[in-house]
């Protein structure tokens, strides 16, 4: 029991809640990636293989949220993961708030943050990630916006996990390699 006042983290999704999440890789722009995503015994398994030229991004995004997710009382998302060393993004979509305008930029607004994972043995324990809703930024296809925007935790529709060559910065991914890679997934908690 929490004492009067705290908020407990909160599930997002976890094990085969997973279901339903689907790969998004840069073949859509004309790259040559390729990456799954398939339920693992503990969750969410990104297997891919990344090819940086022509595109260089693979992912796995959650499906929508109706209704969205009001995270109005957290303020960050942690992620439970087993990682391969490499740099990821977290994006994370919210329903619009910006008089339908979001919704007409091509490829939509998303709110990133980068993090970095460590090689993660069987043996270990999963690694967690927190990421603070402040520090997501405002980004159209790995190009962040100066744009006076406030990200909206009481609206969330969707979530993406991808391994990029762009950073939230919009720059090179110092942490980004080419070649075969594998994240598993095994929650996302909303955390207060």
């Amino acid at each position: 029991m929490e004492p009067a006042g705290m908020v407990a983290p909160l599930v997002v999704v976890s094990g085969d809640g997973f279901s339903g999440w689907l790969a998004l890789n840069d073949t859509i722009m004309g790259g040559r990636s390729s990456g799954v995503c398939r339920i693992g015994p503990e969750g969410l398994v990104l297997e891919a293989d990344v090819v940086e030229q022509g595109g260089g991004f693979v992912s796995c995004r959650s499906p929508l949220f109706s209704p969205p997710l009001n995270l109005g009382d957290y303020r960050a998302l942690q992620l439970e993961l087993r990682g391969d060393g490499r740099r990821y993004k977290l994006a994370v979509a919210c329903a619009d708030g910006v008089a339908g305008l979001t919704e007409l930029i091509p490829g939509g607004l998303r709110w990133v943050a980068e993090f970095d994972t460590s090689v993660s043995a069987p043996d270990q324990p999963p690694q967690r990630v927190e990421i603070p809703f402040a520090q997501l930024r405002a980004s159209v296809r790995a190009r962040p916006l100066n744009l006076p925007l406030r990200f909206d935790p009481g609206r969330v529709t969707r979530l993406q996990v991808l391994h990029s060559k762009f950073g939230d910065d919009g720059q090179l991914n110092a942490g980004f390699r080419a070649g075969p890679l594998q994240l598993s997934l095994v929650a996302v908690r909303a955390v207060p």
